[in-house]
């Protein structure tokens, strides 16, 4: 699909399936470029600040080379007290993750930045999810499964992992990588053409 004439085109920094996935459910038209960064969080860095740090680098490091569009960008992560859970690196690391999880609330944190020609915008959304009390063959099952290796905190509430979960406080799109409704608040503030407004 080709951008309309006039419109600023929309770069997504992310090379997450998912995001690309709920971005594209609401007929947005849009490029992907990903961004590399470093995502190191800094010492005492709280969650909220951690995930907008990282938003709104991505996004900026895509602008640079992307001057003439909208560049949206997001980062998640889960946070139990004060422990960040980022992505496991091995079956192994998820199932600790999953058994630190098993029966307790954590929040989901997500950064999400834009920055265009001339300006920027930025949110953070955070939703409280809460486990059900997982029995180790559960944990070992699921981590099995290779689905958690590329989530932040083990596991993927719109796949397998759906089982884990009893419920959910807040934006259920921000769990699964991108808020959707706070995402198209500055996608609108910003002046891009959404599909339910073109003309």
């Amino acid at each position: 699909m080709h951008t309309p004439v006039g419109q600023t085109r929309l770069v997504l920094a992310s090379a997450s399936p998912r995001r690309r996935e709920l971005l594209g459910q609401l007929g947005l038209t849009f490029e992907v470029s990903a961004a590399d960064i470093d995502e190191t969080p800094q010492p005492g860095e709280p969650a909220g600040a951690y995930v907008l740090r990282l938003a709104r680098e991505k996004a900026r490091v895509v602008a640079l080379r992307q001057p003439d569009a909208w560049v949206l960008a997001a980062d998640t992560t889960v946070s139990l007290g004060e422990a960040l859970l980022g992505k496991p690196r091995d079956a192994a690391e998820a199932r600790d993750m999953l058994g630190r999880l098993s029966g307790r609330t954590h929040e989901v944190y997500t950064g999400v930045a834009l920055a265009g020609p001339g300006a920027g915008h930025s949110t953070l959304v955070r939703t409280r999810v809460t486990f059900r009390a997982l029995s180790p063959g559960e944990i070992a099952w699921y981590a099995g499964t290779g689905e958690p290796l590329d989530k932040a905190g083990s596991y993927a509430m719109q796949g397998k992992g759906g089982f884990l979960v009893a419920s959910v406080e807040g934006s259920p799109t921000n769990v699964i990588g991108l808020p959707l409704g706070e995402t198209l608040e500055l996608l609108a503030r910003a002046g891009v053409v959404l599909p339910w407004s073109a003309s």
